[in-house]
Parts: structure tokens; sequence; C-alpha cells
């Protein structure tokens, strides 16, 4: 039960990021915060029914917010805010991995 508060928790800080930065005038912030927080919950209501595709949907999700959140570190070069989701996604990935494996 506490991986579903970790990936909730996960969830709502995506989404809380999205409004954050849609109040600083960032549009793609907030569709890219709702839409990929809505997609970890949705991963957290498939781990009731099927446990093992929902960990694979929830690590390929995570590897893919990885590769935009490393893609945007190059390209701004600054650690916030791309950074500091990328260490926060990275911890979510191997946790994911984890509990594929397991």
């Amino acid at each position: 039960m506490i991986h579903n508060i970790i990936l909730i928790t996960y969830a709502l800080f995506l989404i809380l990021g999205g409004f954050l930065g849609f109040k600083k005038g960032s549009k793609i912030s907030l569709v890219m915060g709702l839409s990929s927080g809505v997609l970890i919950l949705l991963g957290v209501w498939l781990l009731t029914f099927t446990p093992k595709p929902a960990w694979i949907f929830l690590t390929c999700l995570n590897v893919l917010l990885c590769i935009s959140f490393i893609s945007r570190l190059i390209k701004t070069r600054t650690f916030m805010p791309s950074g500091m989701l990328l260490s926060i996604t990275l911890a979510v990935l191997i946790f994911c991995l984890t509990h594929l494996h397991a």
C-alpha cells in the first residue's frame, strides 16, 4: 500500500508543477503536468487489477519522463525545474524497476 502513496504523491507533484508553470505563463507545463500526473494515477489504478502490466506501464512512462526532463535540462542548463524533476523521476523510475522485478 505504501507504493500507492508514493506514486499518488508523485502524480500530485507533477500536476502541481504543471499549475505552477502555467502561473508563470507556460501552457505546455499545464498540459504536460496534468497529462503525466493523470497517467501516473491511471497506473496506480491499474495496480489493483493487473500489477505486472501496471508496473511495466509505470516504468515506461517514467522512462519517457526522464528523457523529456534530460532534454529540457540540456536545453536550459538550469537545475530548476527540469533538474529537480529529473532527480525525482529517476527515483520513481528506480522504485518502479524494483517492483517490476519483484
